[in-house]
């Protein structure tokens, strides 16, 4: 299996508390892999490591085969960071379309109504100011930016946080149909549901190690409990 994303050993301390503590991970090419813990465990830590945003203190990072610290490493990905705010000077559509420009896409009408259905985002918020835009709403442009860019590897730091019912469904269908067209997803979240519906596989990020590490289905059963919930409590030691 090819990889998309290679983790070896990674090591990071903040002001010498030992964050991440040798974390080794092989995200598969096509995969959608969960990355699920407690706040301040690391999961944002773990994937600025990966996007080179941060200086680590060891350990190996690939995607693609291509070191993470090379700029070509992040031509084939895509970002999109927890509590996203674009831009306040610029209007929805001077948002996307710089973003369009970044990512080397065409910002096609067609494409451009047809992502907006999926983030259930009224067409009418790209001629007006980012400033007037709502927590949901900016998360949902941002959304909107991450599905117009084309791209393989899509790392998503909690996607589906302060949206509403309806666009977090349509959204989460939507992500399950680019995985089945091959998109890899790597994703953090509070929400197990939606590592249930989504995931291959998940990480649980705890005690800056991965203590668990497979599919939710064999966690279950290794924890021998009925729900992810229950085996997510007894892995990370509360219940």
């Amino acid at each position: 299996m090819v990889s998309a994303i290679s983790v070896s050993g990674l090591r990071k301390r903040f002001d010498g508390n030992r964050v991440l503590r040798g974390i080794d991970c092989e995200i598969g090419a096509g995969e959608s892999f969960g990355l699920v813990g407690a706040n301040g465990v690391g999961k944002t830590t773990l994937l600025k490591s990966i996007l080179d945003y941060v200086a680590t203190d060891g350990g190996e990072i690939r995607i693609f085969g291509t070191p993470s610290q090379q700029p070509r490493a992040r031509s084939r990905l895509a970002f999109l960071p927890e509590q996203f705010v674009p831009p306040y000077f610029l209007r929805g559509r001077d948002f996307l379309t710089y973003v369009a420009r970044l990512h080397g896409v065409r910002l096609e009408q067609r494409r451009l109504d047809a992502v907006f259905d999926v983030v259930q985002l009224d067409s009418g918020v790209l001629e007006r100011s980012v400033r007037q835009f709502s927590k949901g709403m900016a998360q949902k442009l941002g959304l909107a930016a991450i599905f117009l860019s084309g791209k393989e590897l899509l790392i998503l730091d909690e996607p589906l946080g302060g949206l509403d019912p309806a666009a977090r469904a349509s959204i989460k269908r939507h992500l399950g149909e680019l995985h089945e067209r091959g998109t890899t997803l790597l994703f953090t979240t509070h929400l197990l549901s939606d590592v249930e519906a989504l995931c291959d596989r998940i990480g649980i990020l705890n005690g800056g190690v991965l203590s668990y590490l497979g599919t939710p289905q064999a966690c279950m059963a290794h924890y021998r409990c009925s729900s992810l919930e229950e085996a997510y409590l007894r892995c990370v030691g509360g219940g």
